[in-house]
C-alpha cells in the first residue's frame, strides 16, 4: 500500500500554538490520532479567523465542509508539548480549497503533516457553492 505524502507549500501565512492536553493521549501515552484531528480542527478555525472567514455563518447557513483529510505522521507528541502548527490555503478551485498543516513541537521536531479538503456548502439547499472571489482573496492574504 502506498503511504500518504502531504506536500508542503513554500510559505505559511499563520502559525498557531496549541498545547497537548492529558486527554489528547492514547494508551501508548502519546498524542492520539483522533486528538490530532481535533487539534487540526481548532487550528483551522484560527486560520479562517486570521483570513476573516467564518467556518459557518448561522445567519445565512453558508459554510465549509471537510471533504477529505490526509495525515502523515512523523513523530510522537506528548503531554506538555506545545504544538506549533503552520497553516496555508492551497489548491484553490471552483468549490473550495485545501488547508495544509505542518505540525512541530516546541523544540522544532516534526510531529505531522496534514491536509484537509474544504468545500463551500449551502446548508439551506444542501449543495456545494462556488468559492467567491472575496473568499479567494482572503485565503490568499500574505503572512501576518
Amino acid at each position: 500500500m502506498a503511504r500518504v505524502k502531504v506536500a508542503l507549500p513554500d510559505a505559511f501565512p499563520l502559525t498557531v500554538q496549541i498545547p497537548v492536553r492529558i486527554t489528547d493521549l492514547n494508551y501508548g501515552a502519546h498524542l492520539g490520532n483522533d486528538a490530532l484531528l481535533s487539534i487540526l480542527h481548532e487550528a483551522r478555525v484560527q486560520f479562517l479567523q486570521h483570513c476573516q472567514l467564518p467556518e459557518f455563518d448561522p445567519a445565512t447557513k453558508i459554510g465549509l465542509i471537510m471533504a477529505d483529510v490526509a495525515i502523515e505522521y512523523k513523530g510522537e507528541g506528548f503531554h506538555g508539548d506545545v504544538l506549533h502548527i503552520q497553516l496555508a490555503a492551497t489548491d484553490l478551485h471552483r468549490y473550495g480549497f485545501d488547508v495544509v498543516y505542518w505540525v512541530k513541537n516546541q523544540d522544532g521536531r516534526e510531529i505531522a503533516r496534514a491536509k484537509t479538503g474544504m468545500l463551500c456548502f449551502d446548508y439551506n439547499t444542501r449543495k456545494l457553492r462556488n468559492l467567491s472571489p472575496e473568499m479567494e482573496a482572503q485565503l490568499s492574504l500574505p503572512s501576518a
